[in-house]
């Protein structure tokens, strides 16, 4: 059911419905078909309601392969900041870095994620951040299906009585099992980078033959 109600729709911007258009179009059964965006958030905390984000970075992957050239990457001006989350993700309130709007940032967002699968490690988190941003700004939801890289790389490992499962993996835990270069860690678009590789790599395990069959 529509969360909204039809006076609140008519005051919905027209970016909002040029992203909704593109879900009248069914996405590929294949997965070399598809276009997926690997997105990551820095933020200033972990908290919904209090903290905010402070940079989106994301990229596309088709057919095995990182769309380098259509990157994503914006900076977004926030009146909350936090002096203990800047020493992991380095972005400082006085930086001389160019910003954008909270809203400008969501609205180049949608534009560059469309209907596309939204993957990245974790991924609700950051899911969970854009709609508590789009929330405050007065829009729905995000209605992309998403794709967790951890939960898909638990799904490549073996039930074994001798090794032992652990209970969550991190980015980092898999950046060291595919042997991927971590300099850039704790950028969004760093991120992004090394969880489109991770990505890759678990697909490689998987071999699915379906979109449906990552999504189940």
């Amino acid at each position: 059911m529509w969360p909204f109600s039809r006076k609140k729709q008519l005051e919905l911007p027209d970016f909002w419905w040029s992203y909704v258009e593109h879900f009248k179009e069914k996405l590929p059964d294949g997965i070399q078909e598809n276009t997926f965006v690997v997105l990551d958030t820095e933020t200033t905390g972990f908290s919904l309601t209090r903290d905010r984000m402070l940079c989106i970075g994301a990229l596309k992957l088709y057919n095995n392969n990182i769309v380098v050239k259509d990157s994503f990457e914006v900076y977004i001006e926030q009146d909350h900041y936090s002096s203990e989350s800047a020493e992991i993700h380095g972005i400082l309130k006085k930086s001389k870095r160019d910003r954008i709007s909270e809203l400008e940032a969501l609205k180049q967002f949608l534009a560059y994620a469309k209907n596309h699968v939204l993957v990245g490690h974790h991924v609700m988190f950051d899911i969970n951040m854009i709609n508590a941003a789009l929330k405050r700004n007065g829009l729905p939801k995000l209605k992309n299906k998403t794709l967790d890289t951890e939960t898909l790389y638990i799904r490549t490992l073996l039930i074994s009585a001798v090794v032992q499962r652990k209970e969550r993996y991190t980015l980092d835990d898999l950046a060291k099992k595919f042997s991927i270069s971590r300099k850039d860690r704790h950028t969004a678009l760093g991120d992004a980078f090394i969880t489109a590789i991770a990505f890759i790599r678990t697909i490689e395990k998987l071999k699915p033959k379906k979109l449906k069959d990552l999504l189940r």
